[in-house]
């Protein structure tokens, strides 16, 4: 509970706290929460403008308003101070998939999401050596030099190549991305593992801060197929968009190419995709190469191995059985090295050395469950209903 974190603050420390109160902290945990200034204004008793004022940096809240703002947003009072390390981002440094599909509320919270990602892995960085980042030159460059850049398939062949993948199916492709010192991380976009709202991000990236960042969301990771191939977009982002953030119709085709040419390199796979719809075979080859039996296909008419007929029947045959329960997805936790892990054994190293995650959470100011919660550590209470 929240309320336990009170004991450890007394009026002449709250006092303080709001003397040195971090505007942008305010909106980042507003945000994290998905909740308007309408919404915090009711949760808090002051008025919507009061909320406004705050965040502009234009008033302080008093000590009481203060406590408030703590338990609507579920962080200790002493998260709002001013002096910690804070990473900034903007809705526009990250690509979405399916950003039409995005609120802005979803969009917002996804960003604060990663801010506070950034920080913890900072934070951790000081006392564990993470794997440093392996991308080409040209995939880390801030200006586009266009002429130094390659198009998605070249580009999906030659990181293939820096990380000496050469054209095999790529076994565990979240375990390579972190390997490679790219952060990657699950975030529920639901705040009760139990709620069925849906949520429409599959997954985003950013490459504006220093060490890129693939989000991944467990919301989704029914199919390992499917997730593998957002990880593999996400990718694609980072080393071809790191100039051009966003999400726009023609990064994202640019992204596709990327992952399809990454996870099923054509000269390779051009030679073991049957010339008709044969779903035995495809399936094979799907197991074999981490994608998808519909990505295959398309990637069959995409190589002109079968005819946009023959393409469209296949689609609708695979609708069919995959509705009727004939094919299953497979989820993404029957699958160890498709989950990220950076961040959790980070987390282990340090309790082996006596440095717990209650510590980490204090000296981020933020609770432990939150940190838990970055890092994809499900939280081991049981979970009670009452039985009518």
């Amino acid at each position: 509970m929240i309320d336990a974190v009170y004991s450890d603050f007394d009026r002449t420390s709250l006092l303080e706290i709001a003397r040195v109160f971090d505007p942008s902290r305010l909106i980042q945990a507003r945000q994290l929460s998905r909740l308007t200034k309408t919404d915090l204004h009711r949760a808090v008793g002051v008025s919507a403008a009061a909320i406004g004022q705050y965040e502009r940096g234009e008033a302080t809240p008093r000590v009481d308003t203060l406590i408030s703002l703590s338990k609507a947003l579920n962080v200790p009072p002493n998260f709002f101070a001013l002096g910690r390390p804070r990473a900034r981002l903007d809705v526009a440094q990250a690509s979405f998939r399916r950003l039409r599909a995005t609120s802005v509320a979803q969009q917002q919270q996804a960003v604060s999401y990663v801010e506070q990602v950034w920080e913890l892995s900072s934070h951790l960085e000081r006392s564990v050596e993470f794997p440093e980042l392996n991308l080409p030159q040209w995939a880390m460059a801030d200006e586009p030099e266009m002429a130094g850049r390659p198009d998605p398939i070249t580009a999906a062949r030659h990181i293939r190549n820096h990380w000496g993948l050469g054209v095999e199916p790529i076994k565990f492709l979240v375990y390579e991305l972190e390997q490679h010192g790219i952060l990657t991380v699950f975030f529920s976009m639901k705040e009760d593992e139990n709620s069925d709202e849906k949520s429409h991000i599959d997954a985003f990236s950013t490459s504006s801060l220093p060490r890129p960042i693939i989000v991944l969301t467990p919301d989704k990771a029914d199919d390992v197929m499917r997730h593998r191939f957002s990880a593999a977009h996400e990718l694609g982002h980072i080393v071809l968009h790191r100039w051009r953030p966003g999400s726009n119709a023609e990064l994202e085709r640019e992204a596709d190419a990327f992952a399809a040419e990454f996870l099923t390199p054509r000269d390779v796979i051009k030679t073991e995709l049957p010339t008709r719809f044969n779903l035995g075979k495809l399936e094979e080859l799907s197991l074999r190469w981490g994608a998808s039996i519909k990505s295959l296909v398309f990637r069959s008419k995409e190589l002109e191995l079968i005819s946009e007929a023959t393409a469209r029947r296949a689609y609708v045959t695979l609708n069919s059985l995959t509705k009727d329960g004939t094919i299953r997805p497979r989820p993404v936790e029957d699958f160890p090295g498709e989950q990220p892990e950076l961040l959790k054994n980070a987390l282990d190293v340090l309790d082996e050395v006596g440095i717990p995650i209650s510590q980490i959470a204090r000296e981020l100011h933020v609770t432990p469950k939150h940190v838990r919660r970055l890092t994809g550590i499900k939280d081991a209470r049981p979970k009670l209903r009452l039985v009518r």
